[in-house]
């Protein structure tokens, strides 16, 4: 009996390859048009499937044997209301299937074309925003290739999103077009595929590209994602750019992480650091997000000049700024709305051009690395700087330095440096505490090596502690070039604690009568002539923040 089941298999077996490999023969690229051919593999695949059980070969239906014949037309008596049920449709789009070459010998831009073609222009299930085509979420399957192009990989038509395109490597040829990119998500040009996309809000939707290394070869740029929503890059290993690593200009939350990118490939102390050029990410849209990645290599590490970004665990080692380099730049003056958590500027800095709404905290500076705050038109509003570490060289270098060589910031509003770790780098801050002791009549506290903007001291708190039996008068003289200057009455010996801030803040306090009055801070811009005791009487009774022993 187990003889005889074993030659019925092998039998089996020798009909199966003979009818396979007739099959495959009929299955020539070059002999059917790109849109039947992905179908016709996938019932190939079917049919090798089903292959698996005895009585499977006696019961294979026509179609299958003689896949572009018409099938034969069902008895009228019994009609199939599937005529293609059990055969898997699969929307895994293998390119090798199309004629790519995995081993990047030959060019396999058509065939890349070819397939993104009958994808894009493939079935779809309602729509995501209005006019973007709902595709169902296919996947072109890169197969762990290494494919050699010499054009860019563009959509034949916009308005399509659900889909992937992921596992496998790009390389750019030595003919690829100067300053394009390898992935181009930009809608087709008005000589050719879909001429009304002008029309539509976005040019496409939800599209992930992953599990990717692009080479472009030093010909251009790797990704470009143009007016766009809702696109995620993962995963992705970008190199060998001149233009960007990767560009996002225009639309909605593009979504960034796990992702590496380096103009050459080096792991830092490159001798040719001080020629590296190109930007690794370049964001001109908003509502973006970079999370966890690496730029090891390039002029600027991220450019942004869109509003309200997000950075969280970004290492930015691309160009030191010894050399001319900057880790994140935001150039948006005016409206920055970008914040920047848990990040990592590895011999880099950040610069932000009249920022306003701007957020860092929980990053590690290294090496002299800071943060500037340009001025443009002078405006700085709504800045938070606390809880980072800083590690320099010793250097005199300013954790957080002022630019202002265009113009000095004369509007400074809610601004807060404060409680920033610093070792070997210069500590500034917006906030800042001191005490001495002596005796006399007058003690100046200077807090012009703390404080971060010059001539300017908004807030002021303060306590005078005598040791002898005398209660003299004391007063807040002056505050000007960030010198606090306290006055008594009388000689004592005495200790002075003294609490600043650059803030700004409007505070209300409540006069002896229940009245609200607004106040500046005490002490601010006083002049010599004027003493703390002449602008309490002016406010009726307004409670002073000193204290005595």
């Amino acid at each position: 009996m187990a003889r005889k089941s074993l030659a019925r298999y092998l039998l089996l077996g020798m009909a199966c390859s003979i009818v396979i490999a007739a099959y495959e023969e009929s299955l020539s690229p070059r002999t059917i048009s790109s849109g039947n051919y992905h179908e016709a593999i996938q019932r190939l695949q079917s049919f090798k499937a089903s292959l698996t059980t005895p009585d499977s070969f006696a019961s294979a239906p026509s179609s299958l044997l003689s896949p572009f014949s018409s099938p034969s037309p069902a008895p009228a008596s019994a009609p199939s209301p599937h005529p293609h049920q059990g055969v898997n449709y699969s929307r895994v789009y293998h390119v090798t299937s199309y004629g790519a070459d995995p081993t990047g010998s030959s060019d396999s831009t058509e065939a890349l074309l070819a397939v993104i073609a009958d994808v894009a222009t493939g079935t779809s299930e309602g729509y995501l925003m209005q006019g973007i085509r709902n595709l169902g979420g296919p996947q072109i399957n890169l197969e762990g290739g290494n494919y050699l192009i010499s054009q860019p990989l563009r959509f034949p038509v916009a308005g399509v999103g659900n889909l992937m395109i992921h596992g496998g490597s790009i390389t750019a040829s030595d003919g690829f077009p100067e300053d394009s990119y390898i992935i181009d998500l930009s809608p087709p040009s008005s000589n050719g595929g879909n001429t009304n996309s002008s029309s539509l809000s976005y040019n496409f939707e939800y599209i992930t590209l992953k599990d990717l290394l692009l080479d472009s070869n030093f010909r251009g740029g790797g990704i470009s994602v143009i007016n766009s929503l809702r696109i995620n890059i993962d995963n992705c290993y970008i190199t060998h750019f001149t233009t960007n690593g990767i560009l996002v200009q225009g639309g909605h939350e593009t979504y960034i992480r796990n992702t590496f990118l380096g103009q050459h490939i080096t792991a830092g102390g490159d001798k040719n650091e001080r020629d590296f050029s190109g930007t690794g990410i370049n964001l001109q849209g908003n509502d973006n997000a970079v999370t966890d990645v690496v730029i090891y290599s390039a002029a600027i590490g991220i450019m942004v000049t869109g509003q309200a970004n997000a950075f969280s665990g970004v290492h930015c080692y691309n160009k030191a700024t010894g050399f001319g380099g900057t880790g994140i730049y935001l150039k948006l003056p005016g409206l920055t709305q970008t914040r920047i958590v848990n990040s990592y500027m590895d011999y880099t800095n950040i610069v932000a051009e009249d920022p306003v709404q701007f957020h860092v905290s929980s990053s590690f500076f290294l090496g002299d690395g800071n943060i500037v705050l340009k001025s443009k038109n002078g405006v700085i509003n709504g800045i938070d700087i606390v809880d980072n570490m800083f590690s320099g060289s010793n250097n005199g270098v300013e954790i957080v330095q002022l630019d202002q060589s265009n113009s000095p910031f004369h509007q400074i509003e809610q601004v807060t440096v404060d409680r920033n770790n610093v070792r070997g780098m210069k500590l500034k801050a917006t906030v800042a505490k001191r005490s001495m002791q002596g005796n006399g009549t007058s003690w100046t506290v200077d807090f012009s090596n703390d404080l971060l903007f010059p001539n300017l001291i908004k807030n002021v708190q303060y306590s005078l502690s005598t040791t002898g039996s005398t209660f003299p008068n004391h007063v807040l003289r002056n505050v000007s070039e960030n010198r606090v200057v306290i006055e008594t009455n009388e000689a004592v010996s005495a200790s002075v604690f003294v609490t600043v801030d650059q803030r700004g803040v409007v505070e209300k306090v409540n006069d002896f009568e229940g009245s609200n009055i607004e106040s500046e801070a005490f002490g601010s811009n006083i002049h010599g002539e004027q003493s703390l005791w002449q602008k309490q009487r002016r406010c009726r009774g307004l409670k002073v923040e000193t204290e005595n022993d």
